[in-house]
């Protein structure tokens, strides 16, 4: 069995105490154990309002998805999950209610059918949808969070709570694009998924089926790979118009898109370190998708009996066989089987190969054009260059010209200032110091013999000076030799005649 635990909000806030610990209060933002569904265990930011209640889906008693429920819609806002690993094998349907959204004072912890919540809720249906809602009317109960991605016992997934209104050929075509984007571009690009984060939502439109249940202009995806150092988050819109396909959108243009503006993942998935490498290869992925949505497309359109799906590829809920039909139509449909396989299988080989061919024509084409247009603009490139080259030239001439005639003059004037200052300080000097001159050479001639005269005599007297000099310093140092001798001798000669 599916269960849930919501996290109630406004009036609900007084029975926090009463229920056992399943409702959490308005202040507590988060969605209690169901917290790490979402990246950095924080939730969206921006989409709480009183109509929106938060719900834990259990079963088993271990924490499966979550979803934000708007009760004014009758349709989810989101539901978070982490990345699926689909098991084989198919899903037993029962749609099932939540007791606590209409009944806040029920002590129903899990989900039940419809048929049983009759007896044991109370207002039941007056904040969410049921399935006599969908009753005789164009839309089926299209899953946020389908069965085929749920590993888990996948009744947790079969809940109102987790539904949307859909058409039936938008509801194979959204789950075709959800498994494709999983399996082929999302869970492979991130490691081995164990840090895969996915939101799906939906915004309502102004239409509601039976005036209760509002069906969704748009649904959309938001992805965040949290792996270090090779993370990336992308975002998907899908509008519920049948001849609209899958479109791939940045996560900051997806949040615009939604209302309120709301934050998706806690610092944009770290933003600042998104491998663009991954993101490349999944959008490479996207494409096809797109392709092969575009192809499914014209096959419906072309052919009714193309309907046919693979199951992994969009499965559907066990809704989808409703209504037997007679044991005369089951036996043509045996015998006509094996030729509208045989049928399809031609359809699918020529629509495939014409596509291929297409595509190589197209490729050629392209290779060819890209390459016409490399070379016009290269050869547009350097002819405008060189024209800009000649025409800078061209111009630059006259200016050269100019300049080099401005210097010539300058240097003509500076020559003439030259010789006018030369012309004029020649004319101002006095015609005795031109004599002087003149004859200061030989007035040098002259001087010579005499100077060499001078130095002579000077160079003889100053000879005989040095000699006069010797001469008087060795007499008078003979005189003092013979004075002192002189005296000694008288002194001798004194003592000796007295001793006498």
């Amino acid at each position: 069995m599916g269960t849930a635990r919501w996290l109630a909000l406004g009036s609900l806030l007084a029975l926090a105490g009463l229920l056992e610990g399943r409702l959490v209060g308005e202040e507590e933002a988060g969605f209690g154990e169901c917290d790490k569904f979402f990246y950095a265990r924080t939730p969206p930011a921006g989409l709480a309002t009183d109509s929106h209640v938060k719900i834990c889906q259990r079963a088993e008693g271990a924490e499966r998805f979550a979803t934000l429920y708007s009760t004014r819609d009758r349709i989810p806002v989101y539901s978070a999950f982490r990345a699926p690993r689909p098991a084989p094998g198919g899903a037993e349907q029962r749609w099932l209610v939540e007791p606590q959204i209409d009944d806040p004072h029920s002590n129903l912890e899990e989900v039940i059918s419809e048929a049983e919540a009759i007896t044991s809720v109370n207002s039941l249906g007056s904040k969410q949808a049921l399935n006599t809602d969908y009753l005789d009317s164009d839309y089926r109960r299209g899953q946020l969070y389908p069965f085929s991605l749920s590993s888990d016992l996948q009744m947790a997934t079969f809940t109102l709570t987790n539904s949307a209104p859909m058409t039936q050929s938008f509801q194979e075509r959204w789950y075709m694009n959800l498994n494709s984007l999983m399996d082929r571009a999302l869970t492979p690009q991130c490691g081995s998924g164990e840090d895969l984060y996915i939101l799906t939502g939906t915004v309502p439109s102004d239409f509601k089926v039976k005036d209760k249940v509002a069906v969704p202009e748009f649904v959309w995806l938001a992805a965040c790979c949290a792996v270090p150092g090779g993370g990336w988050a992308m975002g998907f819109v899908k509008h519920t118009r049948n001849s609209d396909i899958i479109e791939d959108v940045m996560v900051k243009d997806l949040q615009k898109l939604l209302p309120f503006n709301p934050q998706l993942f806690q610092n944009n998935c770290g933003e600042t370190e998104q491998d663009t490498e991954k993101m490349k290869k999944i959008l490479e992925v996207v494409n096809q998708v797109q392709d092969e949505e575009r192809m499914v497309q014209s096959q419906e359109s072309s052919s009714p009996l193309s309907s046919t799906r693979n199951k992994r590829s969009a499965p559907l809920p066990p809704e989808a066989s409703e209504g037997s039909s007679s044991f005369l139509g089951k036996l043509m449909g045996f015998i006509a089987t094996p030729f509208i396989k045989l049928f399809q299988l031609i359809y699918y080989l020529v629509v495939a190969i014409l596509k291929n061919i297409v595509y190589l024509l197209w490729c050629a084409t392209k290779q060819v054009i890209n390459g016409i247009e490399s070379c016009l603009y290269r050869l547009g490139s350097a002819t405008i260059s060189y024209f800009i080259a000649i025409g800078e030239e061209l111009v630059s001439i006259p200016w050269k010209v100019l300049k080099v005639m401005v210097r010539v003059i300058r240097a003509i004037l500076r020559i003439l200032c030259c010789l006018t200052k030369a012309i004029c300080r020649v004319l101002s000097i006095p015609v005795h110091v031109l004599v002087d001159v003149a004859t200061f050479p030989m007035y040098t001639m002259g001087a010579i013999p005499i100077v060499c005269k001078d130095i002579t005599v000077g160079l003889g007297g100053t000879v005989s000076l040095l000699f006069d000099t010797a001469f008087g310093t060795l007499g008078g140092l003979f005189q003092v030799v013979f004075s002192v001798f002189k005296r000694i001798g008288y002194q001798v000669t004194f003592e000796n005649s007295g001793e006498l």
